[in-house]
């Protein structure tokens, strides 16, 4: 019995969700998002609630049913509320600036990295060491931190480079005379 996939997804207020098939279809003041889902679950809806239950008779589908319940929420949160994430850039002459559709990153390489911002993505730098991500779509929105963190981890010795925001690292001692 999965805890998660027992439990229907409200649908709030402004968020109207389509049910084709297996794909899911939601739309809020953020935009529309859609997915497929497996053909292992079972798709109803009633009064503002999602219900997703599993196909009997496969392993699989159990598998399937806490993800699926997971994915239409994200759906729901996306269109409603939208995800967040925060990034802080650490040393000596790091920083970030946006320029037009790009995002200009210095990283203490001899030349500059520009990221260009995909749609639905929005990007904003409140001061040179902090990138705020946002959208609608909470994959695009990890994949797109987990990409600008990738140009400069943060390195365990003085802890320089990109990090997510609450994120430790792990530091060393470094050398001893």
């Amino acid at each position: 019995m999965s805890r998660i996939g027992k439990n229907p997804v409200q649908i709030p207020d402004g968020v109207s969700v389509e049910i084709s098939g297996q794909t899911v279809t939601a739309k809020g003041k953020l935009g529309e998002l859609s997915t497929s889902l497996t053909n292992d679950v079972v798709l109803s809806m009633n009064d503002n609630k999602v219900k997703v239950a599993p196909r009997e008779g496969a392993a699989r589908a159990r598998q399937m049913w806490g993800m699926s319940r997971t994915l239409i929420q994200n759906l729901v949160d996306g269109v409603s509320q939208g995800f967040a994430k925060k990034l802080l850039i650490t040393g000596v002459g790091y920083r970030a600036a946006i320029k037009g559709k790009d995002i200009v990153l210095q990283l203490g390489y001899s030349h500059e990295v520009v990221y260009t911002i995909p749609e639905g993505i929005t990007i904003a730098c409140p001061d040179q060491t902090t990138i705020n991500i946002s959208g609608a779509d909470k994959q695009q929105v990890g994949q797109v931190a987990a990409e600008i963190r990738s140009y400069r981890p943060p390195e365990p010795y003085k802890g320089k480079g990109i990090r997510y925001d609450g994120e430790f690292i792990v530091r060393k001692e470094g050398k001893k005379k």
